[in-house]
Parts: C-alpha cells; structure tokens; sequence
C-alpha cells in the first residue's frame, strides 16, 4: 500500500461512527489485551458523545485516515495549559489507531505529524503520549518519532 492510499484529513460530524469503530479497534488490540480494567465497551458507549464535544472543541484536533471513503483509522489529541502546577502549554495525544492491513502506508507516522504541527501552532512546548509497557511495537514507534521516555507508571493488583 502507498502513501497515495489512505488519505489524513480533519475528522468531520460524518466521520463519528468511523472514529468509534477505529477507538473500538484500539480498545480490543491495546488495552483490551494489556489492561483488565479497561472497558472496551466504551467506545460504543461513550465514544459518539466524545468524539462530538472534540470536534467542536478548539483545544482538541481529531484526525480521520480515510481510505476508499471509509475511516480506517484516527487521531484524538489536546493542548492544555499553562496552569498553576505546570506552567507551560503541553499537548497530549490521547488516542492513535489505524487498522492492521493500513499500517504500511505510514498513515500513523503522517497522524503523528499532523498532531505535532498542529500542537505547534497552538503554542505547546512539548507533546507527550502513553503507552503500555508491554507495548513495544508502540513505544518504537512512538521513540522513531522523537518521543523520549519520561516518567513510569507502576501498579500492583490488590
């Protein structure tokens, strides 16, 4: 598959349930699989109403890749700040998924620059994003982007 392929464009009102079925698609590879206490009912749930709010809200971008005017996959990010406890404007990505059979056409690399462009613009001075542990496939991913670890999250079942 070519870069020529799969096209990445805002998202629009008509690309909502595509973007829930791309969040589901996230939900059942990712955290379904790496995390118990995720609900991977929620897209389906929730995933309409927060996908809406996001794109009427300007300080959220959400990215569709289109291919054969089908979504298949998005890119959900927000800027926030400065605030008293973190005193500069930082962007977050929030969720990234494109399906399997699309990865090839650095669709996530090309909504990976969208985001940073965009978080730019709106006058962060960093992004960040998480990912599992166990999730090496993203962390290279996200490491051959220019992503560099910064802090650990460590849990314990009770």
């Amino acid at each position: 598959m070519t870069d020529h392929q799969v096209i990445v464009r805002r998202a629009r009102a008509e690309d909502i349930p595509g973007l829930v079925a791309s969040s589901a698609g996230l939900f059942a590879e990712d955290g379904g699989m790496r995390d118990r206490s995720v609900n991977v009912d929620w897209p389906p749930q929730y995933g309409a109403r927060t996908f809406a709010a996001a794109l009427e809200d300007p300080a959220h971008l959400v990215l569709a890749v289109e291919r054969d005017g089908q979504v298949v996959g998005h890119l959900l990010g927000t800027v926030t700040g400065p605030t008293a406890k973190r005193t500069v404007t930082a962007a977050t990505l929030v969720s990234i998924y494109v399906r399997p059979e699309h990865r090839r056409a650095r669709a996530g690399d090309r909504l990976v620059e969208e985001f940073l462009d965009w978080a730019r613009r709106q006058g962060a001075e960093h992004a960040e994003v998480t990912a599992y542990a166990t999730n090496t496939e993203a962390i290279r991913f996200y490491e051959r982007g220019g992503f560099t670890a910064m802090t650990l999250t460590l849990r314990q079942a009770l």
